[in-house]
């Protein structure tokens, strides 16, 4: 596992973190890595350019001339993509260009770039980024410590940290060049993009729980057995209320008891 030395904001060594050789110990994939990135370019991309066709193009559906004794090529409509100012033909039009990729290989293109950032030395591994005031000037002094400026010019950042710090995220947001995110945002292109990488302490533990993948396996085993166990629960419960679907017998009809009033009446009619 390779160990990886912990620095505060002042580039002073605090610790010692061992990395996961599943997500940091990974060799470089690069047909992966370029997979990936183009899948994220491709997923961003608006889809709406677009060129005006024969029916779009403003003119008149009159026919200019005779079919024939002009001398003239023949002609049917003044917006033909033969003239000036006509249609265009076959040019791009609305579309979707985005496509789904594998989570399998979205996440080890993130293994191979995480793990080739530290072959690399660009992967900083920050204690915390505690900042008492929202100041930009705070930041970039941070930045200098960690020996990420030179010449008045830093370089390409990628700062992994929780985006509940708010005096993190509004201390960096004018600093170009620079991009906070968290765990759960981290993506190919800002890894490759960003050439230094720094991410916090508990950061570290949120990428390993997210990409390793023992800790997938174990995840799904777990999600199965929650799903086996609630399947009898639901059958129990379905069982009662059947119970009471059944149908509930008639009752019985009840006897019209013949009233002795009129068959009294009905027999002084038949004496008649």
């Amino acid at each position: 596992m390779p160990t990886v030395k912990v620095r505060n904001l002042k580039n002073k060594e605090v610790g010692d973190v061992e990395l996961a050789d599943a997500v940091f110990g990974v060799e470089l994939n690069e047909t992966l890595i370029h997979s990936a990135v183009m899948n994220y370019r491709a997923n961003g991309r608006q889809g709406t350019s677009a060129t005006k066709t024969r029916g779009n193009v403003s003119g008149s559906g009159r026919k200019l001339w005779k079919q024939k004794g002009t001398g003239r090529a023949r002609i049917a409509s003044l917006r033909s993509p033969l003239w000036k100012g006509g249609g265009n033909v076959h040019g791009p039009q609305p579309r979707d260009w985005s496509y789904q990729m594998p989570k399998k290989m979205r996440r080890g293109a993130l293994r191979s770039a995480l793990s080739e950032r530290l072959r690399e030395g660009n992967l900083i591994v920050v204690d915390e980024f505690s900042f008492e005031n929202p100041k930009t000037k705070g930041f970039l002094e941070a930045l200098g410590s960690l020996g990420l400026v030179e010449n008045q010019k830093h370089a390409k950042t990628l700062v992994i940290d929780s985006l509940d710090n708010a005096n993190l995220v509004l201390s960096s947001r004018n600093v170009q060049k620079t991009k906070v995110t968290n765990s759960f945002g981290l993506n190919i292109y800002d890894v490759i993009y960003h050439e230094k990488l720094l991410i916090s302490k508990s950061a570290i533990e949120e990428i390993v729980n997210l990409l390793d993948p023992a800790r997938e396996g174990i995840k799904a085993k777990e999600d199965s057995s929650v799903e086996a166990a609630e399947q009898p629960k639901a059958k129990k419960e379905a069982a009662p209320e059947a119970a009471d679907a059944k149908p509930k017998k008639a009752p019985a009809k009840k006897k019209v008891q013949e009233d002795d009033s009129l068959l009294e009446i009905g027999e002084e009619g038949e004496n008649k």
